[in-house]
């Protein structure tokens, strides 16, 4: 029976900040680093054996998971970076503190903007650069919903982590809080309307057990 565990990073400055960050790049705090510490601890009382490690090509995510690796002794896995497991980008809301866009726009809009699956929040005018996409052919983004965040991401499970499942062997996923509940929505039929109530903590492994065909057998919020 597979295993796979999914947890986004352990807290950013941004998150700190209360800040929308998206493909911005922003280092843990010191809260985070404990909070990856303390993940990678209740990992290892599991003592899974993973085959593969899959985070995004941010440094959030990477720290995050360098940490767990070194907490349950398994640095010697593959570790595989991904632009597809980058955070939903927040196009013109990058950078904003949340509260001064609630102020400003009222906190059903604010929530819509969050929380919806379907709806784009505001783009940014100009794409950004960055050389580290270039390798992939990737363009930045100017925005996206939690639904075009799903569509980029979905490919990256069924080419990369579904057949590794299928072939029996566990894997970790150390990503972002909505490009994992795009996962969670995709792998536990979630509707449109039920995903906005769905919260991944910092810092929270979440454990999946499937059956030999990929279906959910347990699900466990890792203590």
């Amino acid at each position: 029976m597979p295993t796979l565990v999914i947890m986004r990073h352990g807290e950013s400055q941004a998150n700190r900040d209360n800040i929308f960050t998206g493909w911005s790049d922003v280092p843990l705090t010191d809260r985070g680093v404990r909070q990856a510490h303390s993940a990678g601890k209740v990992i290892a009382k599991s003592q899974i054996q993973f085959d593969d490690v899959h985070t995004s090509l941010l440094k959030r995510a990477i720290m995050t998971t360098n940490i767990v690796l070194d907490e349950i002794g398994q640095n010697f896995i593959p570790e595989h970076k991904s632009w597809r497991l980058n955070e939903r980008h927040y196009g013109g809301l990058r950078g904003k503190n949340k509260l001064k866009v609630k102020e400003k726009v009222g906190a059903k809009q604010l929530k819509i903007w969050r929380r919806s699956f379907t709806v784009v929040p505001p783009l940014l005018t100009k794409r950004d650069e960055d050389a580290r996409y270039d390798r992939y052919g990737v363009k930045i983004p100017l925005g996206e919903s939690l639904e075009m965040a799903q569509r980029r991401l979905i490919p990256y499970w069924i080419d990369e982590i579904a057949p590794n499942l299928l072939d029996n062997k566990n894997q970790l996923i150390v990503a972002h809080g909505s490009t994992l509940r795009a996962l969670i929505k995709f792998l536990e039929e979630i509707s449109d309307e039920e995903i906005p109530n769905v919260e991944v903590p910092n810092g929270q492994p979440i454990r999946y057990d499937f059956d030999g065909q990929l279906k959910i057998v347990n699900k466990t919020f890792m203590e």
